[in-house]
């Protein structure tokens, strides 16, 4: 049976996350009321960043900033796009 829950990204009912995918209580958090498709959003997210930061998620101080902009992704304004970055396939604005 599939697990829901109430997902705060998303503010609907959606499927849940299958098992913790963060360690701690920011991953019990992130358990409790993220979605697997809010997951997923997060996962790109965290990808742009480490690519335009030019970070490795080795690194404690890169893992304490992708650890702070995914509670804000989730539970707080919402994590910010890197200066100047453009989707790819988007013309600038």
């Amino acid at each position: 049976m599939t697990r829901t829950v109430h997902c705060v990204k998303l503010g609907k009912e959606a499927e849940g996350l299958d098992a913790p995918t963060y360690p701690g209580e920011l991953g019990q958090r992130i358990f409790d009321n993220v979605s697997k498709e809010a997951w997923k959003m997060w996962l790109g997210q965290q990808t742009i960043l480490i690519n335009e930061h030019r970070i490795t998620p080795i690194d404690p101080e890169a893992r304490k900033f992708l650890e702070t902009e995914m509670e804000k992704f989730f539970f707080g304004g919402g994590s910010e796009m890197p200066g100047g970055f453009v989707m790819p396939g988007k013309p600038d604005q």
